[in-house]
C-alpha cells in the first residue's frame, strides 16, 4: 500500500505540474505580468480570509467526525479528529477519484481503539452528509443564479451533469448501505464465495466466519446511529460549512484583486458548479478538469480581465496550499500517535 500511494503521489505531482502549465499555456487571457501584480497588489485583508478558509476544510471535516463518533460510542478528542479529516483530504487528492482518503482515515482511527464497525459507520455517516451538502449548495446555487449554469460551455455542461448523477448514485448507494446492510451481506458472502470457487479466495470459511462477525458488529453501530437526529444534523451543517469555507477561498481572492462585491454570488455559483463537475472524473484531485471548468465559468464575468490568472491565484490557495497543509497535519499526527502508543506499551 505504501509504494501505491508513493506511485500516486509521483503521479498526482505530475499531473499538477501538466495542469499548472496547462493553464500557463493554453490560456489566451493568462498573463505572467498581471498574475505576478495581482500577487504583489492582492489585499492583505481578503488573503488572509481566504488562507482562514482554506484551513476550515481541515477544520469542519474533523467537527464532522468527531460529532459522529462521539454521537455512537462517547468521547474522543478534537485533535485526533483533525488528523483523520487532514489524512482523508491529503490522500483523497492523491489517489483516483479519492479512493485512498477513507482507508487512510480508518487506519488513523482504528489505531486510536476505535473499533472497525465504528470507523466504518462513521465514514460512511460523514459520506452521506457530504454528499447531501454538495446537493445542498448546488440546489441553492441553481435556484440564485440559473443563469451562471447557461453561460458555461457545453463540455463544462456535460461534467456537471454527469458529476450530479454520480453525487446522487452515491448519495442514495450510501443511504442503502445504512438502511439495507443485509444488501451488503449478501454481495460479500456470494463474491467470497464466487472468489473461492475460481481460487482467487483463500481460507473461504475463515473469511465467510470473519464476515459474519463484522457484519453483527457493523448492524450494532448502524442501530447506534439510527435515532440521534441531533448528531446528523451536525454532521450534515459541519459538511456544508466545510463545502461553503473551500468554495470561499475564490471568493476572497477575487476580492483581494479588486473584484467588485455586486459579482460575489456569481463568483460563488460558478465555483459550485465547478466543485459538482469536477466529482465524475476518477482523476486525482480532479485536476485539470477542475481547472477547466473554473476559468470556463469566471470568463462569464467581464469584470475579470484575466479569468486564468484568478483561477490560478484561487487554486494555489484552495486545493495545492490545502494538499501541502493536510500532508503536514498528517505527518505530525502520524509521528504523534506512534509516540503515544509507543508510552502505551
Amino acid at each position: 500500500m505504501n509504494r501505491k500511494k508513493i506511485v500516486w503521489m509521483i503521479i498526482s505531482l505530475i499531473l499538477a505540474g501538466f495542469s499548472i502549465f496547462a493553464v500557463v499555456s493554453q490560456s489566451k487571457t493568462f498573463s505572467v505580468d498581471m498574475f505576478y501584480n495581482d500577487i504583489v497588489n492582492a489585499k492583505i485583508g481578503w488573503i488572509i480570509c481566504a488562507v482562514i478558509s482554506m484551513t476550515g476544510f481541515i477544520i469542519f471535516e474533523g467537527l464532522a467526525i468527531h460529532c459522529i463518533v462521539k454521537g455512537i460510542m462517547g468521547e474522543v478528542r478534537k485533535r485526533d479528529c483533525y488528523l483523520y479529516s487532514a489524512s482523508d483530504i491529503y490522500f483523497s487528492a492523491i489517489t483516483p477519484s479519492a479512493t485512498g482518503g477513507q482507508p487512510a482515515s480508518a487506519y488513523f482511527m482504528m489505531k486510536d481503539g476505535i473499533p472497525g464497525p465504528i470507523v466504518t459507520v462513521t465514514l460512511i455517516l460523514n459520506l452521506v452528509m457530504y454528499t447531501l451538502a454538495l446537493i445542498t449548495i448546488g440546489v441553492v446555487s441553481l435556484i440564485l443564479r440559473p443563469s451562471v449554469l447557461l453561460g458555461f460551455g457545453v463540455l463544462s455542461k456535460i461534467f456537471i451533469f454527469a458529476g450530479l448523477i454520480v453525487i446522487v448514485a452515491l448519495g442514495c448507494f450510501f443511504v442503502l448501505l445504512l438502511k439495507k446492510e443485509r444488501i451488503v451481506y449478501n454481495f460479500a458472502d456470494k463474491a467470497i464465495k464466487l472468489g473461492g470457487r475460481l481460487h482467487l479466495v483463500r481460507h473461504v470459511d475463515r473469511k465467510l466466519e470473519k464476515l459474519h462477525k463484522t457484519m453483527g458488529d457493523y448492524q450494532e453501530a448502524v442501530k447506534i446511529a439510527h435515532g440521534k437526529t441531533d448528531m446528523l444534523v451536525k454532521a450534515f451543517v459541519f459538511n456544508v460549512l466545510q463545502r461553503v469555507s473551500i468554495m470561499a477561498v475564490t471568493v476572497f481572492v477575487f476580492l483581494a484583486v479588486g473584484g467588485s462585491p455586486s459579482n460575489i454570488i456569481h463568483i460563488w455559483a460558478v465555483q459550485s458548479y465547478t466543485t459538482i463537475g469536477s466529482n465524475c472524473v476518477p482523476i486525482p484531485g480532479a485536476m485539470g478538469v477542475a481547472d477547466y471548468l473554473l476559468i470556463d465559468g469566471l470568463e462569464t464575468i467581464p469584470e475579470i480581465a484575466s479569468p486564468a490568472n484568478l483561477e490560478l491565484f484561487s487554486r494555489s490557495l484552495s486545493f495545492y496550499c490545502l494538499i501541502i497543509l493536510s500532508a503536514l497535519v498528517t505527518l505530525v499526527g502520524y509521528i504523534a500517535q506512534r509516540r503515544r502508543l509507543k508510552k502505551k506499551r
